[in-house]
């Protein structure tokens, strides 16, 4: 009995911390935190896009591939000709029956519009060539 009130004397019963104030605080700096949080949507990646060319590319004739050029204002070179969006298909087709190993080069801008480039892949696909190559010219 003596040891008890000897121990209970000197506060040994109150080691342990009372952790319920603590929680009760950090508690509400969450509910703050959370409150007054400013949350951002990121609607798209910015992609760094290699430098491009403003003339139409003279090809040389190269055989093995049909080159395709895209301008920053929208305009669509098929074998060094401006065509339309839905000429592309029948000129790939006509050039790809003259030489049926040939692949397709497209040669874009920098600023060229990213819509367009995706349609022209479309018809070159629908004009039966699923090899392509991407490139830029300075």
């Amino acid at each position: 009995m003596r040891l008890r009130r000897h121990s209970a004397e000197h506060g040994e019963g109150s080691h342990c911390i009372d952790l319920a104030p603590m929680l009760d605080f950090v508690l509400n700096l969450l509910i703050f935190f959370i409150i007054t949080a400013v949350f951002v949507k990121e609607l798209g990646l910015m992609v760094n896009r290699p430098q491009g060319v403003q003339e139409p590319v003279k090809s040389e004739g190269d055989a093995g591939s049909i080159p395709i050029q895209i301008t920053a204002n929208g305009e669509i070179y098929v074998d060094n000709r401006v065509v339309d969006l839905r000429a592309v298909r029948p000129n790939i087709e006509r050039l790809f029956a003259v030489n049926p190993k040939s692949g397709v080069l497209i040669i874009t801008d920098k600023n060229a519009e990213t819509g367009v480039l995706t349609q022209v892949v479309d018809e070159v696909h629908l004009g039966g060539i699923y090899n392509i190559t991407f490139t830029t010219s300075n």
